[in-house]
């Protein structure tokens, strides 16, 4: 396996890249804004295909890199379905499971230094955010942070993993790198409490100043790039009254880019097919099963994903494969079920893509 600890001085934020070999996918975890260059400079030299970005919470001390991740590899961001920010292309809840090739991280809802904080287990690793630092724990005092929550978060959750569970935080002021969840056991002095009641206390006194990046940062995270907007000026898009009327026309198809967690999960649009958006390119290729739908007159392509923003970089790339009657919904399937449109919770058929 893969695996890069990258650090931020500025910031004091740790970030992440993970991939089980090299020439294979990878995932990154916390990307600061200033470092996309360093990370994009390693992913290529360690020869890998970047294909998830991961925020464990709407971080207030330094901007998100996953806009700028997104835009140069089209990968897909994600972030807790409690999330503000706007075009997060996958949410996950508690449970949740995020692949890729050869890896999987389950995702714990761990609220309370925000109400949006997730951490994620990978083997014998836990990525804990701001929720669980080492030697401390992230504040509690601002976006909706709850120390009440956190307690629950830590105590119920967190320190319920093995003990020898090594811990990575997404900060660290003093140049610790990583912990286990029984050194935090025995040593963090935020532990040392005896009820909830007195971590409450303890976390309410704490009297922080607000983080110096404060006015800029949530800005800026909550909306980190509007890519949508660019498809729609194109006139590349539908909204989902639009689709609504397409369905079941015989020169058109739909094309659901989720993954087959979201689909049992959420449900899918009736008669559309499954092709998921990491094998968008092959079904795009000469050959690709949506290059022979669409190619030569044939079937209109529809996209659509969570929330859009997959099916704004599907419709970009079907449009330079010269599939120019493509488009998407605007919105993805969030919007389809706002419009209060027909869902099954069932199979659907699936373009070949090899990854079910």
């Amino acid at each position: 396996m893969i695996f890069r600890q990258l650090f931020d001085s500025v910031s004091g934020t740790y970030t992440y890249l993970l991939a089980s070999r090299p020439g294979g996918e990878a995932l990154i975890i916390d990307p600061v804004l200033e470092k996309v260059d360093r990370y994009l400079q390693l992913v290529r030299e360690l020869d890998l295909r970047l294909v998830k970005a991961v925020d464990t919470h709407l971080h207030a001390d330094h901007i998100t890199g996953l806009g700028a991740l997104r835009d140069h590899t089209h990968c897909i961001t994600v972030m807790g379905e409690q999330t503000k920010a706007d075009v997060v292309s996958m949410r996950v809840a508690d449970g949740d499971r995020i692949t890729i090739e050869g890896l999987s991280l389950d995702a714990l809802y761990t609220p309370g230094h925000t109400d949006d904080s997730y951490s994620y287990v990978m083997g014998g690793r836990v990525f804990t955010g701001d929720t669980l630092l080492i030697r401390g724990t992230g504040r509690t005092d601002f976006q909706n942070g709850n120390p009440r929550a956190q307690y629950d978060s830590i105590f119920n959750k967190l320190l319920r993993l093995p003990d020898e569970t090594l811990l990575y935080p997404a900060h660290d002021y003093k140049g610790d790198t990583v912990s286990t969840i029984g050194e935090e056991k025995r040593f963090n002095p935020r532990l040392r409490v005896k009820s909830i009641d007195e971590y409450v206390d303890l976390m309410n006194s704490l009297n922080l100043p607000n983080p110096k990046m404060m006015d800029v940062a949530v800005p800026a995270n909550i909306r980190i790039g509007l890519h949508q907007d660019d498809i729609a000026r194109k006139g590349w898009s539908v909204s989902a009254k639009e689709a609504m009327d397409m369905r079941g026309r015989s020169d058109v198809t739909l094309v659901d880019l989720r993954e087959k967690t979201e689909r049992e999960r959420h449900g899918v649009i009736p008669g559309s097919l499954h092709a998921p958006y990491p094998a968008l390119q092959e079904n795009l290729d000469a050959g690709g099963m949506l290059h022979a739908l669409a190619a030569d007159g044939g079937k209109r392509i529809v996209f659509y994903c969570a929330f859009g923003e997959r099916s704004a970089m599907a419709v970009q790339a079907a449009q330079d494969a010269g599939l120019k009657t493509a488009r998407h919904i605007e919105g993805g399937f969030d919007a389809w079920k706002k419009a209060e449109a027909s869902v099954v919770h069932r199979s659907a058929c699936s373009a070949r893509s090899g990854r079910e």
